[in-house]
Parts: C-alpha cells; structure tokens; sequence
C-alpha cells in the first residue's frame, strides 16, 4: 500500500457512499468501511469531502494549428491545466495529413505528448484523406491502440458525404467509433460571404453564419447515415436543440447513438457575441442561444447527453483581436479544459443535476465509449486517478488562478460552490490545494480497446 484516502464520500454513477479507499503500485488495491493503513503508506483524510475517479476530457485541441497560428496550450500547459481541475486523461486530436497514413499521423503527434504531457493521453484520429488504400489503415490504428476517428463536415478539410459514408461502413466492420463535428459546410460558406458583402463583420455575424439549423441539418443528416448502416456514431460539441430532439428521437429508437456538449454551451448564450470581447467566445459551432440551452441541461437531466468535453483551443488575446473587424480571422476556439470538471460539480453542488450524474459523463462513460479499460471508474483494479473534491470550498475563476498558458479565459469571474483540492494520476499527486506539482512526462498514452466488429455482409 503507497496511499490510503480516508473517510470520504466515493461517488459513482450507481451512488454515494463512505468508505477508504488504497492504492499499491498506481491501481485501486482495496476499497472498504475502514482500512488500516501499512508502514510507510501515505495517509490522506476526506473527511466531509467527495473522492471521484478522474475526469476524461475526451476532445482538446493542444498545439493546434488553426488560421495562421497554434493553440496556446501545447501538451504539458494543457495537461497541467486539466490536472488542476480534476482531469487526468486527456484525449487529443491527431489531424491526419494527406497521403498519410493513420499510423503515421499518430506516431508524428504522440513524438509531441509523450515527452510533455503530465496525465495520461489517449488520441482520436481526425481524418482527411481515404483514396489509395488509406481508409485501411485505420484498422492499422486500431491495433496500434487508437479505435477511434472523427469526420469534420465543416471546413475545407472536411470529408464529402460519401467519404464520411465510407468511413461508418469501415468503423462498423473493424469495430472502431466515429466521431462527427456536424455542420453544414455549403450552409456556412454562403452565410459568411453573404455577411462580409453586406459589411457585417462583428463577432455577432460569427453566430449568424452558423445558427442553430446549420448545425441541426448535419446533425440529422449524420444521424441517418449512422442508422441506415445500424453504425455507432458520437456527436462532438453538440450545441443546438433539433440536434437534441434528433439524438434523443434515435436513442428511443434503439439506435447507438451518442451525444457530447461542453461547458461553455450550458454557461453562456449567443448573446455574448454582442459584448464587447465577443470575438473571445468564438468557436465552432458558435454558442447557441437559450431555447438550445435550456434543451442541453433538460437533455443532460433525462441522460441523452452521454459525456461532457471541453473541445479546449484556447488562442492568446492578441490572436483573437485579428478579427476585431473580420470575425472570418477570428482563431475559433475557447479554453476550459481545467474548468470542465469544476463546473459540471457545482453545478451538481448547487442542484441543477446530480453528482452521480456529472461522474458518469465526465468520467465513466467516456470511458466506456472510447475502451478506456483502465480508466473512469473507482474500482479495485483500475488506475489510481482519483480526484478529491471540497464540496464546501468557494472559487472564484481569474485568469490568474488558471494553469493553462492562455492569457485570458472566458470564465473570468465565474463562480463556484466547490472544488478541487487533489488530483491524483495513477497514484501520484498532481495538483494540490491550488499548486500543481506534477511533472512534464508523466503522462502515458493510453491504448484502448476496439469495440466488437461486425463484418462486411456477403
């Protein structure tokens, strides 16, 4: 036994309950009423405190390259910045360049994490390019540990329609899990140029080029794919309320269908377009407005939204202010991935969801969709991530309070009921009471495991 925790209250998606629980050599050895501790073990008391297994933010963008420039946080900021709120596996996007294979996109990127990152990582493969053979190897990332890939509908490094059929139809014989990032592109591009014609170029015309039914119409649309082909498919950054009503209509139906929203579509609305530092708030898809809110948080209480995640991209302000009066250069992209966990449990705090709840999306369920076998869950067995959390401590979020290398946060002057006081990764303390005492190269890729593969017909 290295560490034992204390008289804290364990939370799970099944419940809450006191026990102790120790840790040996980085894995959950025994959870019981009480334990003894043995010489040598660290003792750590939660009494009145909440022990939780560690979040996974299952979609960052570190060291991203985006509109002429690269997201602030590289893999050990952005990794120090999810361990100091609760976070400890982190999974990046690998962007596959073309006439690359998936193999080799992922090898380039995890040469960038395995030497910084400070908790574990796992990746998803963004794809881009399919002719010649390359739609094969995915199953090569697959066995390699990385069964999962995103389409991007969006973008002029989007996939077409029938490459993104293509794509269901390879993951659904191999057993890997898509990703989309749903807009419609040609929706999109007619809006943006007819805004800029007509001289309306503030960060409001952001939202206005990509309202709620651009993201609605490729939400639907993705969907039916994935349910003429009986596919899997998970809906990234999921802002709008028909893409709701789709997700949930699908679900009723029988249909695996999975749905992520982040934080900073159930804080804010698209009336922070108009404020002043509206360009800070851009991303894509843009924040949606109340009705589309409303419908998230109602979707999260009934459990039609499976995870939260972050899509963490934060740019520095003075990036940001390239769009000042161009709101088509403005870098898309918001930090939180060391706010995700926080605010999701203050909420709970507070009584807008359940603890049980925001566990189960922030923590097991991404663990299961994404075959995080060791990960996710306070259980005898797996990795000792466990985040100790003060239900009674009041924080207020400055940007000077945050670990991320971003210069600003658009969470400035959030507050919240309760917080985090120690993150543990795989047993070793990376964050303490305000202080992160990690170290860069901690982290470990995580390999996963593939889902059960339905071959080809015929």
């Amino acid at each position: 036994m290295d560490l034992l925790i204390k008289n804290g209250t364990l939370v799970s998606s099944g419940g809450m309950y006191r026990a102790d629980i120790a840790v040996t050599n980085g894995k959950i050895t025994e959870i019981a009423e009480s334990i003894e501790p043995v010489d040598g073990a660290e003792v750590v008391d939660a009494k009145d405190k909440l022990v939780l297994p560690g979040a996974i933010d299952a979609h960052t963008h570190l060291a991203m390259p985006f509109g002429g420039t690269i997201s602030a946080d590289g893999y050990f900021a952005g990794t120090r910045a999810a361990a100091c709120g609760g976070t400890t596996t982190v999974f990046d996007f690998v962007l596959q360049d073309f006439d690359e294979s998936m193999l080799d996109s992922i090898k380039r990127r995890d040469a960038l994490a395995a030497p910084e990152a400070a908790v574990d990582y796992a990746f998803h493969v963004a794809i881009k390019d399919v002719h010649g053979g390359l739609i094969d190897t995915m199953k090569d990332a697959l066995d390699y540990g990385v069964p999962s890939f995103k389409v991007f509908m969006v973008y002029d490094f989007g996939v077409t329609d029938g490459v993104f059929y293509q794509v269901l139809e390879k993951a659904k014989e191999i057993g890997a899990q898509i990703s989309v990032h749903a807009e419609n592109n040609e929706m999109v591009k007619y809006l943006t140029a007819k805004f800029l014609s007509e001289g309306k170029t503030s960060a409001w015309y952001h939202y206005l080029s990509r309202p709620e039914f651009v993201e609605a119409e490729a939400d639907k649309r993705a969907i039916e794919w994935a349910k003429s082909l009986g596919a899997s498919l998970y809906i990234v950054h999921l802002a709008n309320k028909e893409g709701v009503d789709a997700v949930t209509r699908a679900k009723d139906e029988g249909y695996e269908i999975y749905a992520e929203t982040c934080p900073h579509y159930l804080n804010f609305t698209s009336d922070v377009y108009k404020r002043p530092d509206g360009r800070n708030f851009v991303c894509s898809p843009p924040i949606k407005g109340k009705e589309s809110q409303d419908a998230l948080w109602d979707a999260i209480r009934r459990g039609d939204i499976d995870t939260i995640a972050t899509d963490h991209c934060p740019f520095q302000q003075s990036e940001k202010d390239w769009g000042l009066n161009d709101f088509t250069k403005i870098p898309n992209g918001c930090a939180a991935i060391e706010n995700m966990y926080p605010y999701m449990l203050s909420a709970a705090n507070t009584g807008k969801v359940k603890f049980e709840q925001v566990v189960k999306m922030c923590a097991e369920n991404p663990a299961k969709i994404f075959g995080c076998t060791e990960k996710g869950f306070l259980n005898i067995g797996k990795d000792a991530d466990i985040v100790i959390y003060d239900p009674a401590k009041k924080f207020t979020i400055h940007q000077s309070n945050m670990h991320s290398d971003c210069d600003h946060t658009i969470w400035e002057g959030t507050e919240l009921q309760g917080y985090p006081v120690k993150t543990y990764s795989r047993g070793r303390l990376v964050y303490d009471n305000g202080d992160f005492v990690g170290e860069k190269g901690w982290g470990r890729f995580v390999r996963r495991k593939a889902r059960k593969p339905v071959p080809k017909e015929g």
